[in-house]
């Protein structure tokens, strides 16, 4: 640690971000599956990976550059993007250019990726390298890793071989393709509080499994792989925005399957019939997203004949946040790697808890902080972080005592200045008793006794629980 004047200078400045944080988060959304390209012909991967840029850090940065470089006209953010055995030319990825959305995002996606059949991996990631117009890098982010596949199985699947199954609760994405023709493409998405076919921007709909012994009012959800004749409901993961309930048919040649219930597999094609309504399915319109009335096949019971626009590709997808804030660093570092929390783990109590943080993307130049409080940090290893849990007096005298719960975000801070925020807090459980002859704050009131009871019947005896924010 440093001297205690610089300590004291960075805990202010945490203070003053805790209060008014300028985040710049790095969002990539991608499919779960990529089909392989053979021979010449390009597969490109569909839905096309897209970058999201969000965050008040972004215009700050902006204006710190601006304030510094005089001669800098205009600013922007570009960046490329490629597959993560390409090296590190520029020729072998596709550049993005970012635009602002009204909601102030900077959206940009690569239409033109794929991966060539002699690429024998079975699995690769995506890697993004954001700049500065100035020169200045930014850093190098990560998808998650993508499964490579041949075709889409026609073969029945079997929950023996779930790599390619949908799980109820899972991240998916739709599109219509007419006649099989790459320009037709158009993504389910979500626009102006209504759903909406765009060929430009794609949503992720979180996909969930009804359990059908409630009424449609209710709709309790269930976990379980999704099988077709399941009511399900699609959930925009940005928005919120939800589809009413849907019974999920399998297409074969146009025609919705009414008597199949196997399992769902990454790019197949599927119908979303209207629960409780006369064969009414979920369809697009040009850029409008309509409900089609299918017809009966007098000959087939089993079967319904759509249109074009009723059938729709369905395929898992994932998405990786990166949070930093550069509003206490100074220095034109790379931002990367940007670590990642996924998970906490409290050992001991009292006096000597110490707390795991385990993630991705950890280094040796980076201190976990609870709240404006930094922790003695080890590194274990770059999944792995140790840190001694500060005592709740660290945050003021007044706290030792109160008679509350407290909750502090967890923070990683790098040496330099640089914090990584995190989805995580740390919530310290007061003790039971109190010193005799101790003031009880004002403001605590009468029933506090009953109170502090029902906590501690809550909470279990140790003095620090975990939670994670959803």
């Amino acid at each position: 640690r440093s001297n205690l004047y610089q300590t004291n200078l960075l805990r202010d400045g945490v203070r003053r971000y805790l209060q008014l944080p300028a985040d710049q988060t790095v969002l990539i959304l991608h499919a779960k599956v990529a089909q392989k390209s053979y021979g010449n012909e390009k597969r490109f991967f569909c839905p096309p990976p897209c970058v999201y840029l969000s965050g008040p850090g972004w215009k700050l940065k902006q204006e710190q550059i601006k304030s510094r470089d005089l001669g800098e006209a205009g600013f922007w953010v570009c960046g490329y993007m490629g597959l993560d055995s390409m090296g590190s030319s520029l020729m072998e990825t596709q550049k993005l250019s970012f635009e602002e959305q009204p909601d102030a995002k900077g959206f940009s996606c690569a239409k033109a990726l794929y991966i060539s059949d002699a690429d024998k991996r079975k699995h690769f990631r995506l890697v993004l390298k954001l700049f500065f117009s100035n020169g200045q890098e930014i850093g190098t982010f990560y998808s998650k890793l993508i499964k490579v596949i041949s075709k889409p199985s026609q073969k029945k699947q079997s929950l023996k071989n779930t790599d390619l199954c949908i799980s109820s609760g899972s991240k998916v994405s739709l599109f219509n393709r007419l006649r099989s023709q790459t320009v037709s493409t158009r993504y389910l998405s979500v626009e102006g509080g209504a759903f909406i076919a765009s060929a430009r921007q794609w949503a992720a709909f979180t996909l969930h499994l009804a359990d059908e012994r409630y009424t449609r009012s209710e709709f309790a959800l269930r976990e379980g792989y999704i099988r077709y004749g399941s009511v399900v409901q699609l959930i925009c993961t940005a928005t919120g925005i939800t589809l009413p309930p849907l019974i999920i048919r399998k297409v074969t040649k146009q025609y919705a399957m009414l008597d199949v219930d196997e399992p769902i597999s990454q790019l197949h094609k599927c119908a979303f019939q209207f629960q409780g309504s006369d064969r009414m399915y979920l369809c697009l319109s040009t850029e409008k997203v309509i409900q089609f009335q299918a017809s009966p096949c007098p000959k087939e019971s089993n079967r319904e004949l759509l249109n074009d626009g009723s059938c729709w590709t369905i395929i898992g997808t994932e998405m990786v946040e990166y949070t930093f804030s550069e509003s206490l660093a100074c220095v034109r570092e790379p931002v990367s790697p940007v670590p990642l929390i996924t998970a906490l783990q409290l050992t001991g109590g009292g006096d000597v808890a110490m707390l795991e943080v385990q993630g991705e993307y950890f280094h040796t130049h980076l201190k976990v902080w609870f709240g404006d409080v930094e922790a003695e940090t080890m590194f274990r290893s770059p999944k792995s972080l140790m840190c001694v849990v500060p005592d709740v007096s660290a945050f003021g005298s007044d706290w030792r005592w109160l008679r509350y719960p407290i909750t502090v975000p967890l923070l990683l801070i790098r040496g330099d200045g640089l914090i990584y925020s995190s989805s995580f807090t740390f919530t310290y459980t007061p003790e039971h008793s109190f010193i005799p002859g101790q003031q009880v704050l004002s403001d605590v009131p009468q029933d506090s006794d009953k109170l502090l009871d029902s906590i501690h019947q809550e909470f279990t005896r140790t003095n620090f629980h975990l939670f994670m924010q959803s």
